[in-house]
């Protein structure tokens, strides 16, 4: 199970490498179902892997001057307070079983993992229906009220399950900081990079032992499979394989629903 699950973690940076998203969707399932790690952990160890290979995604994207700071700042401050509140008090306080309705206990392992196969539909979705815009230029001051609470909002449900939040980010940088498709991908590859990596080195590496070797192995593979990726996208229609990755991301979503809440 673990050979196939260093064979998956390639997987999980080709998705990085030609969609640009939903590292995060596939690396906590890997690590809780095939490396057997629990919910914490998993949801843990997944805050390196994507803030470490979106960190190589960022810097390529700043290189070509796609990343709006203005935006970075306003929306990842409020990202950053989110996952760091959320990994360091609310996850470790929360008991193994949350609550008893008659013979049925949500435990604290259902309830992460629930949401993180809600969160895996709303990417999904993002991917099969959403339309890229072009309109939009620069971060606008109009909408920083809302923009901060949405980056605390993000910030704390990454906190809760480990995903990135691209999916979520990219749409709000668009419609309400009117950033074009373009520069808002590359400042979420930043706002998911800081608040990830210091989420998880503020709160995770500090309240509990963490297998290095294990990490580095393994997120080594996914930023190889992110450059192999970044290049065959180049031969691929980008638009039938997002749809393709998101009819995947569906079918995952409905196993993990499955498996927590009907295979006990």
């Amino acid at each position: 199970m673990e050979i196939i699950g260093y064979g998956m973690a390639l997987i999980v940076g080709l998705s990085l490498g030609l969609v640009g998203g939903g590292g995060s969707i596939l690396a906590v399932p890997i690590l809780a179902y095939l490396f057997g790690y629990d919910e914490q952990v998993a949801t843990g160890y997944s805050l390196f892997i994507v803030g470490a290979a979106s960190l190589v995604g960022g810097y390529r994207q700043h290189k070509n001057d796609n990343v709006d700071w203005k935006a970075t700042v306003s929306y990842g401050i409020p990202a950053i307070l989110g996952v760091l509140i959320v990994r360091n008090f609310v996850v470790p306080a929360l008991p193994d079983a949350i609550v008893a309705i008659g013979d049925f206990v949500l435990t604290r392992r259902m309830a992460m993992f629930g949401l993180f196969s809600v969160l895996m539909f709303i990417a999904a979705g993002s991917l099969l229906f959403s339309k890229e815009r072009e309109d939009g230029q620069n971060f606008s001051k109009k909408f920083y009220p809302i923009v901060f609470t949405e980056g605390f909002l993000i910030g704390a449900v990454t906190g809760f399950v480990g995903a990135g939040g691209g999916f979520l980010i990219i749409p709000a940088l668009i419609f309400l900081g009117g950033i074009d498709i373009k520069k808002a991908i590359g400042t979420s590859l930043i706002i998911v990079t800081v608040k990830s990596l210091i989420g998880f080195l503020l709160g995770d590496a500090l309240n509990m032992a963490i297998d290095w070797a294990f990490l580095l192995s393994f997120t080594s593979i996914v930023i190889v499979g992110i450059f192999i990726g970044t290049y065959a996208c180049k031969f691929i229609d980008g638009n039938k394989l997002k749809k393709g990755f998101g009819y995947f991301i569906i079918v995952m979503a409905i196993w993990i629903f499955i498996k927590e809440f009907i295979i006990l």
